[in-house]
């Protein structure tokens, strides 16, 4: 099997909330894209339940659109600590934090169930399993750490 990044990451060594840059690849033709380990919750200290994170992804992946340029993807890691962010070319590890801390804050200041992407049967595959509530909490208890620019210390908050 192939070695992933992911599970060579010492989990007990990082120190959340954080973002870092996992690494970029590039593409047959020379196009770059950066992946991002977003992590918002301590690892096997904590994890955000289901539907909060459900309802926080299908958030990010508008709010961050309106954000910061060159976002491909945004999806929750299995254990609800975090999530990659896949975005083209190599953007500025300062600029990604402010991004992401704008929409948190966002999710826990501004957004109405309402505003929330995909929250019907049409449009989610899960659409019953959503939380505005424990999406601002958890948004909220992030934002009052900080988000740190490196994974081993507390950089920036």
């Amino acid at each position: 099997m192939a070695d992933v990044e992911s599970f060579t990451l010492d989990h007990t060594a990082v120190l959340a909330p954080y973002i870092r840059l996992i690494g970029t690849e590039s593409g047959p033709r020379g196009d770059v894209i950066s992946n991002f380990d977003v992590r918002l919750v301590q690892p096997n200290e904590g994890e955000i339940p289901t539907a909060g994170i459900h309802t926080i992804e299908h958030l990010l992946a508008s709010l961050l659109r309106d954000r910061i340029d060159g976002v491909i993807d945004i999806s929750p890691f299995g254990c609800r600590t975090g999530f990659h962010l896949i975005m083209w070319g190599e953007p500025d590890l300062c600029d990604v934090v402010a991004a992401v801390s704008d929409s948190l804050r966002a999710i826990a200041e501004e957004v109405e169930w309402e505003d929330v992407p995909g929250t019907d049967a049409f449009s989610c595959g899960n659409y019953r399993d959503h939380s505005l509530h424990t999406a601002r909490e958890w948004s909220k208890a992030v934002l009052a750490q900080g988000i740190s620019r490196d994974a081993f210390a507390r950089v920036g908050v």
